[in-house]
């Protein structure tokens, strides 16, 4: 398949392919739902599994059955069925090891889907799992979190008082928000010291692409997010740097948890003129397979007079780090800051009945050099620490570096 007719396949079903920061087994999903209306006026009878062959998958579907049916018979108390089919597919999803394969409730779609709208209600921060523990991504700028004192790399420890060690990232996202005016308690732990937390939640707006022109007409842009309509923000604010005849760009990409594949691939090709983006790398069923995105060959600013510092950190992460893995091994812009988070995968998002979703990673991703995005990060070409000392006084030695490289 041609590169324009993949992405052209991509872009069409953009709803569907995620790799975020945020954020699933759809073949037993189908039968279950199927045989969903039999199995309950039936109890006792326990379905014939063969005619999927899942014996030849080394797994005995029967269990399944004859402990729905127990469940049924014996337990004391009202069964919820919808709340039983829920919970078992949550539980296929979690037993793959896999934090960004889960199965979503039709309100945590629905949730899913206000997020890539640019529309949130909570604390505004972008939570992801970093050594498997629930970690802040980065705090929205200006969000209640951010007011709060919230800061990228803090570690939740508890939420409204009860331990996250061992939850579910998503049960974890969903304790965080809530209605507007409302009140969440987050214990989170910073740097060996535990701190505790109490946020308003609120509405949280969130534009994923914001510009200006800095001192020395230098063309500053920051993307925030990679949500359906980051491309176009991109090129209009390009626009106002080409008619202020700047060829010096700032892409701030520190705090970026990702978004929508696409996205990432056309952002890229407004710095690079053709070229291999992003190889996607599968391995399914035994077998392996690999694609390379390539950069679309209509951007903007593509050409050697414009010089680019793309800024990183640990909050830069999976469609954030396709952009600067690419940009870097393309010699097209000079890196500055910390290593990115290194959320190399890819999920793909199918909708089933009542509005749940499954979200399942289907690849994982390498730089055109061949780097692992997800084992290995992006490594910045001049690093550039920046401290919480530097973060309370409202210093960017970050910021300040990539400026005083392009003056």
């Amino acid at each position: 398949m041609a590169t324009q007719e993949k992405q052209k396949i991509v872009s069409e079903n953009k709803s569907k392919v995620l790799i975020g920061a945020f954020i699933l087994l759809s073949f037993v999903m189908g039968w279950v739902w199927g045989h969903q209306d039999a199995q309950m006026s039936k109890i006792g009878s326990t379905p014939d599994a063969i005619e999927r062959n899942l014996q030849n998958k080394n797994a005995d579907f029967s269990i399944f059955w004859r402990a729905w049916d127990l469940l049924v018979e014996k337990f004391d108390g009202e069964v919820d069925y919808q709340a039983m089919i829920y919970g078992a597919i949550k539980g296929m999803s979690e037993a793959l090891g896999d934090p960004y394969t889960s199965f979503l409730t039709p309100d945590e779609a629905k949730e899913l889907e206000n997020d890539l709208s640019g529309v949130i209600y909570g604390i505004g921060a972008e939570i992801g799992l970093k050594s498997d523990q629930i970690t802040v991504i980065a705090p929205i700028a200006g969000g209640p979190a951010e007011r709060a004192g919230i800061q990228k790399g803090d570690v939740i420890i508890t939420i409204n008082d009860e331990p996250t060690a061992e939850m579910d990232l998503n049960v974890a996202i969903s304790k965080i928000r809530g209605d507007e005016g409302t009140k969440v308690k987050l214990q989170v732990l910073r740097g060996g010291e535990s701190k505790d937390f109490e946020i308003i939640r609120e509405r949280i707006e969130v534009e994923s692409v914001k510009g200006e022109i800095k001192e020395g007409n230098i063309g500053y842009v920051q993307i925030s997010r990679f949500d359906d309509n980051t491309t176009e923000l991109l090129r209009t604010q390009l626009d106002k740097f080409l008619a202020s005849n700047i060829k010096k760009v700032v892409l701030d990409l520190r705090g970026n948890p990702g978004g929508y594949l696409d996205e990432s691939i056309t952002v890229t090709s407004e710095f690079i003129e053709d070229g291999v983006v992003v190889t996607e790398k599968k391995d399914i069923n035994g077998g392996s397979d690999r694609y390379d995105y390539k950069a679309t060959g209509n951007g903007k600013m593509t050409g050697d007079d414009i010089k680019m510092i793309v800024l990183i950190d640990e909050g830069s992460a999976s469609a954030a780090e396709i952009v600067a893995g690419a940009l870097q091994d393309h010699n097209r812009a000079t890196l500055v800051g910390a290593t990115t988070f290194g959320k190399g995968s890819v999920q793909e998002i199918e909708n089933l009945s009542g509005g749940a979703q499954m979200r399942i990673t289907i690849a994982h991703w390498y730089t055109p050099d061949g780097k692992n995005i997800g084992k290995e990060g992006v490594v910045p070409d001049i690093e550039v620490k920046m401290t919480e000392e530097d973060y309370l006084a409202d210093k960017d030695p970050q910021l300040d570096k990539a400026l005083e490289l392009l003056r």
